[in-house]
């Protein structure tokens, strides 16, 4: 399987976010009072993922009509 740089630029992003929600959660069950910043950071990189989703989507219905 081949990806572009941007696909695992995507892929990268989502396994951080997805280990950063798993940190949270994992610090949460403990009883540990966990840092604004992972959820600062995990939002963050949320976002990133729903604009490449909607971007590659406007791109897609773009390419179709126009």
């Amino acid at each position: 399987m081949n990806l572009s740089n941007v696909e695992m630029i995507r892929v990268w992003a989502a396994a951080t976010g997805l280990f950063l929600v798993a940190l949270y959660f994992g610090a949460m069950t403990v009883g540990v009072v966990p840092s604004p910043t992972i959820a600062m950071l995990a939002t963050a990189i949320a976002g990133f993922e729903i604009f490449f989703f909607g971007q590659d989507q406007w791109l897609k219905r773009r390419g179709k009509h126009g």
